[in-house]
């Protein structure tokens, strides 16, 4: 018996309804935000993941050679592709670009309860802004996503790796240490933070102050500890942005040190506390990765976004449409069948969801067939419908049925669409 691999999953019909109403909902949104749809390879050449994310990605994605002997990967993110096809065939276009995309990933992680080794990712990128308006507006549409799929009660943290990266540097925190500080740093455990910084030989005051520093909730409080004044500048302009963009509910949070190695500037991340553990359902900021490419630096920002997060969040919740089969025409007899099969055309032509019963099996089968894949009526069609040129419709919920022609048929449909 053949099974499905480890941290794969298959999806039945109801969950694709599911699965289609968020991506509807969410490139609805992106394109009300002036963005673009792009697609991907599904694979790449390995290097372009090694350049961007070192040699240690090796061990979390599946990497392999083509019979030429190439070495490739499954994508495990869709940021690294995006900017490789824009610097093959999107560079010249006009700036900002503004870039979306819906894509699978692929990661070699120990699967676990929102979290699979091929997972939905829905992300979009701006190249060449020239102002954190572009930023404040790409939070902004980080939010409009999740509260246009009914997401309530997340939380949105906003941070500047500059003022992370200040204060290290004035603590001359090396290279090996960080490595070592930032997954403590992450998950807020300042007290092994602190023990870790003790043990490497920091001061007690040193230490102190970098703690202090990660408690900041204000710009007046940044201020007592960043010396930077552009970065604050910057950070005070993004903020005011926010605002003419009606985003006033979140929280300064210096601790987000996520993708130091190409991210630059502001980041932010967007939890949903009731997800627990996986609560992180949004994070991006503004990143440097053009350089990898041998293009010049260019402002570039962006998020993605946990599309199966998103899905397991709503779970329960009701806002999903019932859509359903419009109705299933059940033709009593063979001799209806050529005015049944019209009538499904005409249906199907208008953009109306029917099924019909090639298979002539009789009235009573075919209507506890109609129930039993959720079918909201059924169009009986029998010798008198299709001498009068008129159908029965029933409405299986209730049982009720009338007899009406096809012009009728097509406004009742059309109504309730």
């Amino acid at each position: 018996m053949f099974q499905k691999p480890r941290g794969t999953r298959d999806f039945l019909p109801d969950e694709m309804e599911k699965r289609r109403f968020i991506e509807d909902r969410l490139r609805e949104t992106f394109i009300a935000f002036g963005y673009r749809e792009v697609q991907t390879p599904t694979f790449e050449h390995l290097e372009l993941f090694t350049a961007k994310s070192g040699e240690g990605i090796l061990d979390e994605i599946y990497a392999f050679k083509d019979k030429s002997g190439r070495d490739l990967a499954l994508r495990p993110e869709l940021t690294a592709p995006v900017m490789r096809m824009y610097c093959e065939k999107l560079k010249r276009e006009p700036k900002p670009l503004k870039l979306f995309y819906f894509g699978n990933c692929y990661r070699y992680d120990r699967p676990q309860k929102g979290r699979y080794r091929e997972f939905t990712q829905a992300g979009c990128e701006i190249i060449g802004y020239n102002s954190q308006a572009y930023m404040a507006e790409l939070i902004a549409l980080a939010q409009a996503l999740l509260k246009n799929v009914s997401l309530k009660d997340f939380k949105l943290r906003i941070g500047n790796l500059d003022f992370i990266s200040y204060m290290l540097h004035d603590l001359s925190v090396g290279e090996k240490t960080r490595k070592l500080m930032f997954p403590l740093v992450d998950k807020k455990m300042f007290d092994e933070v602190k023990d870790l910084l003790e043990e490497e030989g920091f001061s007690g005051e040193g230490i102190n102050r970098l703690l202090d520093f990660f408690e900041c909730k204000t710009i007046d409080e940044l201020k007592e500890f960043i010396d930077n004044g552009q970065s604050i500048q910057e950070f005070e302009e993004l903020l005011k942005f926010l605002e003419m963009f009606d985003i006033k509910d979140y929280e300064i949070d210096t601790a987000i040190v996520r993708g130091l190695d190409y991210y630059k500037g502001v980041v932010f991340e967007i939890d949903l506390p009731k997800l627990g553990a996986e609560k992180q359902i949004c994070g991006g900021g503004s990143y440097e990765l053009l350089p990898i490419f041998g293009e010049k630096p260019l402002p570039t920002a962006g998020f993605a976004m946990g599309f199966d997060r998103i899905l397991v969040a709503l779970e329960g919740e009701k806002i999903f449409p019932s859509k359903g089969l419009a109705a299933y025409i059940v033709p009593v007899a063979e001799d209806s069948l050529d005015y049944a099969i019209g009538i499904a055309r005409e249906l199907r032509n208008a953009g109306i969801s029917v099924d019909i019963d090639l298979s002539c099996r009789g009235l009573s089968r075919s209507l506890r067939y109609a129930s039993s894949i959720g079918a909201r009526n059924a169009i009986i069609v029998g010798e008198r419908e299709k001498r009068e040129n008129k159908i029965t419709l029933r409405d299986m919920e209730d049982g009720k049925q009338r007899m009406v022609d096809l012009k009728e048929l097509m406004e009742i449909f059309s109504e309730r669409v």
